[in-house]
């Protein structure tokens, strides 16, 4: 069995700031610097590029969703088709979250994040110039795969900030991340309504080449030798599963939650171009704006983690998932008094799912931090095997009971999301709390 070593390396680069290594990071060549007592925070401009770039980077994955009826129309695709578009994508992301992030901790991670970057914007240009579903549905793929360059900056971010500020750090790179899968649905809407369903596409992937750049220019260059080759490296990363009690528990509600979210998401094109409320797609578009709200809760959530409320976050907003869905469910009708529960169960969801994704992240961040990209890899791909079953759950619901059964789905999910969190209380309880994490 392959010994495991882990070292990290700040290197001199283009974007290196003052004292925004994490006290283990040495320069090339030198000997390892002790620890230092205290150190500035990363930068706020690298904070910022590092929080765009997210976002930009899982946005591609997202604009399909109000689209879903114009890109039927235009590719003769029948709804069930259409909505694979949103479970491909996710797969995926998936697929790349297991088979790429962990190359983080083998790889140099400015150099991987700007490949990803680069490649992502390739990609849509496939999506883009699809004649057909099989290609729609290729460039789809490959665009989730490449995309995962934003799972590689969270954890980036996360080792260039100091540990008393790593849940705010964590908090605002995944608010810009968040943001940019609301924010995708508003752009493609608009965009539509302007150019037609393509012109989202052919945008995004200029400013993703635009973003590598910028990276690449901004970033120090962080290197991680985790003395292990690459297939150790992926078996270390499903390894870790069995090893850490806090990955699982938080693996489970992350992928219940983000099921949950999916479902949402994935259904309303269908509710709100429906008979009961009949908008076109920019108008559906913009409904992104109003989830963004909820977005916000990810930098609250990240300070109430660094304060060591997780768990309490995590309770809070498991039940506030619960009551969303009873919110949605008054939704389905039209009329205003519908729209208004249904916006503000958008927003209620949209919040508790952030805190609940934001609290996960801040535990399983600080189980082993020299294998932090294998544990969000494991964490993240959990994540969004729950967003593929919802999205594909969805489009089978929707066909057999419309949005009442969605909203019997989605409140299903809450319910075991609960009982989850209950029964991970009472374990931590039961033990004595066992090491705080």
């Amino acid at each position: 069995m392959e010994t495991e070593r882990v070292e990290n390396e700040l290197i001199p680069g283009p974007g290196t700031e003052p004292g925004t290594g994490t006290g283990t990071e040495t320069a090339a060549g030198d000997a390892p610097a002790p620890r230092p007592a205290a150190r500035p925070a990363l930068g706020r401009g690298t904070l910022l590029l590092m929080s765009v770039a997210a976002g930009l980077s899982v946005a591609g994955n997202y604009f399909a969703q109000p689209l879903l009826d114009v890109i039927g129309r235009d590719l003769h695709l029948s709804a069930s088709t259409a909505a694979l578009v949103v479970t491909v994508a996710q797969v995926g992301y998936g697929l790349g979250l297991l088979l790429l992030v962990p190359l983080g901790d083998l790889l140099e991670r400015r150099r991987l994040a700007v490949t990803l970057t680069a490649a992502t914007a390739v990609f849509l240009t496939i999506t883009a110039s699809a004649p057909n579903a099989a290609l729609l549905l290729t460039g789809t793929a490959l665009t989730g795969l490449a995309s995962v360059a934003a799972q590689v900056v969270v954890p980036y971010a996360a080792t260039l900030a100091a540990p008393a500020e790593r849940g705010r750090t964590v908090g605002t790179v995944m608010t810009g991340l968040l943001l940019g899968i609301l924010l995708a649905r508003t752009a493609a809407g608009l965009l539509a309504e302007l150019g037609g369903w393509r012109t989202v596409y052919w945008v995004n992937a200029a400013l993703m080449l635009l973003m590598a750049l910028l990276l690449r220019l901004r970033l120090p260059a962080l290197r991680t030798t985790a003395g292990l080759r690459y297939p150790a490296l992926l078996r270390s990363t499903l390894a870790l599963f069995a090893q850490e009690p806090v990955l699982r528990w938080r693996g489970a509600l992350g992928a219940l939650t983000f099921a949950g979210f999916s479902v949402l998401w994935t259904a309303l094109t269908f509710l709100l171009s429906g008979p009961s409320y009949g908008w076109q797609e920019s108008a559906i578009g913009l409904l992104g704006l109003v989830g963004a709200a909820g977005s916000l809760s990810a930098s609250l959530g990240g300070r109430l983690a660094d304060r060591g409320l997780a768990h309490q976050v995590t309770g809070a907003a498991a039940f506030l998932l619960l009551g969303s869905w009873g919110l949605l469910a008054l939704g389905g009708a039209g009329g205003a008094w519908s729209l208004t529960a249904l916006l503000a169960g958008v927003i209620t969801l949209d919040l508790a799912a952030q805190a609940v994704h934001i609290s996960n992240q801040n535990l399983v961040y600080a189980v082993r931090p020299e294998a932090r990209n294998r544990l969000n890899s494991a964490y993240m791909t959990s994540y969004f095997v729950g967003g593929a079953v919802g999205s594909a759950l969805t489009s089978a619901v929707w066909g057999a009971a419309g949005w009442a059964g969605v909203c019997t789905l989605g409140a299903g999910l809450a319910v075991v999301t609960v009982a989850l969190w209950v029964t991970e209380r009472a374990r931590r309880g039961g033990s004595g709390g066992g090491r705080k994490r």
